[in-house]
């Protein structure tokens, strides 16, 4: 099991910039990568960007050169720093964490925390 548990988010004008925040406990040596995904109202949910326990990184092309995220292997954290807000960016963003167990995988979420970029 591991539990995730988020912060940051909020209101915030267009070309503005937030920082996303997840802690991640539990059963973290399992924790193969860490991520964001998000969704807006009547859509579906959708990865922003997530990170491997050795660094390497994806982005949707929806926020390259925009978004960056970051992983703290020693506090067990993500982070993920939005820039240039646009008003499309806003949704309830969700920290996720992915684990394997043999040969299998699963996903744990946060709770998710709102960003809303107004025009």
């Amino acid at each position: 099991q591991v539990q995730l548990v988020e912060s940051g988010g909020g209101l915030v004008q267009a070309g503005g910039s937030l920082r996303l925040s997840c802690a991640a406990s539990g059963s973290i040596g399992s924790i193969i990568t860490l991520g964001w995904y998000r969704q807006a109202p009547g859509k579906q949910r959708e990865l922003v960007a997530y990170i491997t326990l050795g660094g390497s990184t994806n982005y949707a092309d929806s926020v390259k050169g925009r978004f960056t995220i970051s992983r703290n292997n020693a506090k067990n954290t993500v982070d993920l720093q939005m820039n240039s807000l646009k008003p499309e960016d806003s949704a309830v963003y969700y920290c996720n964490a992915r684990i394997i167990m043999g040969t299998m995988t699963s996903d744990y979420w946060g709770q998710g925390t709102q960003v809303t970029v107004s025009s």
